[in-house]
């Protein structure tokens, strides 16, 4: 893996050494700090670009539109909330799709299924082990968003989301994300309304650079990707991992998600 991750920098294969331990606690203290925590120059130089060539074609020619009007939520209404109420404010999502089965063999395929590279990830959220997801649709994508797309503002349902930028737009398509603005026992509606009517002045914006690894708690943090400017395609890598072994989309998720069941 030395030729695809920055390994002298981010020493993953060097599990309980020193520098390990350190990189360990660097991103648990950025994770309690602000939520996330960013691995700047992740992939070596040309990694990233050549991911993102390897993908290209099938990006072209067979990924998933999806394309929907939806609430932050995801979901059509919540008890004891108005239909009417701010919070539900209808937002516009489009991307494309790429699934694991349409890059076997790929760049972001050999990261993904790197163990020390989910070691490290357990280890930085306090978790015994993560593993990777035997779904061939659900456990890697690459989504792209081409000009004036979006992926609107959403939570996760996961607690921890962890993405791999191989390719920035020339404008736009920035990750913008507002930490706890809701907890387990507090939804927060007025607060998640407040957000959506741009008056949140903890909302951020985060400039990821192409290669970067970025791991952030998606499921309380409200999160979207600004609309893409430009003829450069935001081209971004999602990484599933689970505390559980075998996870594995329902027929009806990944109808939703990819617009097939397998």
């Amino acid at each position: 893996m030395r030729h695809i991750i920055d390994l002298d920098r981010y020493p993953l294969d060097r599990e309980g050494s020193q520098d390990w331990h350190d990189m360990v606690a660097a991103a648990q203290a950025a994770l309690q700090q602000g939520g996330m925590f960013s691995l700047e120059g992740f992939l070596r130089p040309g990694v990233a670009a050549q991911a993102a060539a390897e993908i290209a074609p099938v990006m072209a020619s067979d990924s998933y539109l999806h394309q929907r009007r939806h609430n932050i939520y995801f979901k059509p209404e919540i008890p004891g909330l108005a239909a009417d109420h701010p919070a539900l404010r209808q937002v516009q999502t489009t991307n494309h799709t790429v699934c694991a089965d349409q890059m076997p063999g790929s760049l972001v395929m050999a990261v993904y299924e790197y163990p020390p590279l989910a070691q490290f990830l357990a280890a930085t959220m306090g978790r015994p082990a993560l593993y990777v997801m035997p779904d061939p649709l659900a456990c890697a994508n690459v989504i792209a968003y081409r000009a004036g797309e979006a992926l609107n503002w959403h939570f996760d349902r996961s607690e921890f989301t962890t993405t791999l930028l191989l390719q920035a737009p020339e404008e736009g398509g920035e990750f913008e994300y507002r930490t706890n603005l809701r907890t387990d026992t507090d939804p927060n509606y007025e607060g998640v309304a407040k957000l959506l009517e741009g008056r949140d002045p903890e909302a951020r914006l985060l400039h990821l650079q192409a290669g970067t690894l970025n791991v952030f708690r998606g499921k309380n943090t409200a999160h979207r990707v600004t609309p893409v400017q430009g003829g450069v395609d935001r081209m971004i890598a999602v990484l599933c991992y689970y505390e559980t072994p075998g996870v594995m989309f329902s027929p009806e998720e990944r109808l939703g998600f990819y617009g097939r069941a397998g």
